[in-house]
């Protein structure tokens, strides 16, 4: 499956040259981990975020925000954005924080 590979752009501008940012292909797009743990991604026109199982309520009411699910069964913890909500550098921008300020709240692997 592609990915908006100028959403990943986008995404790579946002995190800078932190060496501990890398990115892996999965979920059939990119993933951008922290540490080794994913913090956020691409899939088809769509942002991938890891909140973490205690803010996925409140991700989910915000602009364009639903469960991520590629089985049928919602993955609690994570959400996907679709790209229309991520199209301004302010709203990417804060959701990429998130996903990396979770990945980082996490043991590195």
């Amino acid at each position: 499956m592609a990915y908006d590979e100028g959403l990943a752009e986008r995404i790579r501008e946002r995190l800078g040259a932190d060496p501990a940012i890398s990115e892996k292909r999965m979920f059939g797009g990119l993933a951008f981990l922290y540490r080794g743990n994913m913090a956020v991604g691409v899939t088809s026109d769509d942002l991938m975020v890891r909140v973490g199982p205690e803010a996925t309520d409140t991700a989910l009411v915000r602009p364009g925000a639903r469960f991520f699910d590629l089985t049928g069964r919602p993955m609690r913890g994570w959400v996907v954005v679709e790209g229309a909500a991520v199209a301004e550098d302010q709203a990417l921008g804060a959701w990429v924080d998130e996903g990396r300020a979770f990945a980082a709240s996490l043991p590195p692997k």
